[in-house]
């Protein structure tokens, strides 16, 4: 048991409401900020007992704030966790949170839990999000109910939204337009996902470079081929193309390429 689950268990101060298995996961993403001057935003206040748990585990250089759309939330305020009062729908609100709060280390999504609600709230703020800081959403099972804009594959879900960042991370090696490097893609260094929660660690990359390094154990000495093993390659590369555009499946691409490394 990690010292927020042990803090959890004993807890006598303000409620708090969370999944047994989310105290795993935050301790392996937070555990290195302990102890450190950081910032931390938390989407949700409720009764404030998070709040009070990030605050006697990231000590005391930590800075802890709270949003939420309760004006009573502001009694939750103590020393060194202050809380905004707004909507973390509500896009004017979100553009001026970086004016109070400053660069951000770790964000914590537990605000409404809706579809929309966490997608705006990642679209916004993800960007204030130190380098080398954390994004997390959790309860992200809304995805999956109804009541909240969810259901299993439903477009508009984070959980699809947040699929569809998996190719934007790997956008660099995208061969169409469809698929462009962004900001996301530079500034994104891992996606993880987890049962209601999805973490996202953030780091700068550059465009990956790949290099060679030792000695070759055999000389490389291409077979040639005859115009009409050409032709059929050249053939399978077309037609594979075409396929790649109706998103279906195609030719064995190793092989392909192993044929063409050839030409």
């Amino acid at each position: 048991m990690n010292q927020l689950e042990q803090y959890f268990e004993q807890n006598q101060q303000r409620l708090m409401h969370k999944y047994q298995h989310y105290f795993d996961i935050y301790d392996r993403y937070f555990n290195s900020y302990k102890g450190k001057p950081v910032t931390i935003v938390e989407i949700g206040v409720s009764h404030g007992g998070s709040l009070q748990m990030w605050k006697q585990y990231f000590g005391k250089d930590a800075i802890i704030w709270g949003i939420d759309i309760d004006p009573r939330c502001k009694l939750m305020e103590e020393e060194n966790i202050h809380v905004l009062i707004g909507s973390q729908e509500d896009p004017a609100f979100l553009n001026t949170l970086f004016e109070q709060t400053g660069p951000i280390d770790i964000l914590i999504d537990d605000g409404g839990h809706t579809q929309r609600q966490q997608r705006i709230s990642f679209e916004l703020l993800f960007k204030h999000i130190k380098p080398n800081g954390v994004y997390l959403c959790e309860d992200t099972h809304t995805s999956y109910w109804n009541t909240y804009g969810g259901g299993h594959k439903r477009k508009d879900s984070f959980t699809e939204y947040a699929k569809n960042l998996i190719d934007s991370i790997n956008a660099h090696h995208s061969e169409e337009t469809s698929l462009q490097v962004t900001d996301f893609t530079r500034t994104a260094n891992t996606i993880h996902f987890y049962d209601s929660i999805i973490v996202i660690e953030k780091k700068l990359r550059p465009a990956p470079s790949p290099k060679m390094t030792g000695l070759p154990s055999f000389p490389s000495q291409p077979a040639k081929k005859t115009f009409q093993e050409k032709i059929h390659l050249h053939w399978l590369l077309y037609t594979n193309k075409l396929l790649q555009k109706m998103h279906l499946p195609g030719y064995q691409i190793n092989k392909m390429i192993e044929l063409s490394s050839k030409l």
